[in-house]
């Protein structure tokens, strides 16, 4: 069903009806991907250094 009630659009006008509608939730998707991507590398990071402090915090363990 076509809304005609102010005439039909011209298809820049339906590209840019799309872009507001859509483009928002599409902005927040990558916004959430982008920090959980980061979140996930400073995890790593972390997890590297703490392992990387155990083994250095504790040299009498090995003997």
């Amino acid at each position: 069903m076509i809304p005609l009630h102010m005439g039909a659009l011209h298809p820049f006008e339906q590209a840019l009806t799309l872009l507001l509608a859509f483009g928002p939730f599409v902005l927040l998707g990558v916004v959430i991907w982008w920090r959980r991507s980061q979140e996930r590398r400073e995890d790593e990071l972390a997890a590297h250094d703490e392992r990387a402090g155990e083994q250095v915090a504790d040299p009498d363990r090995l003997s």
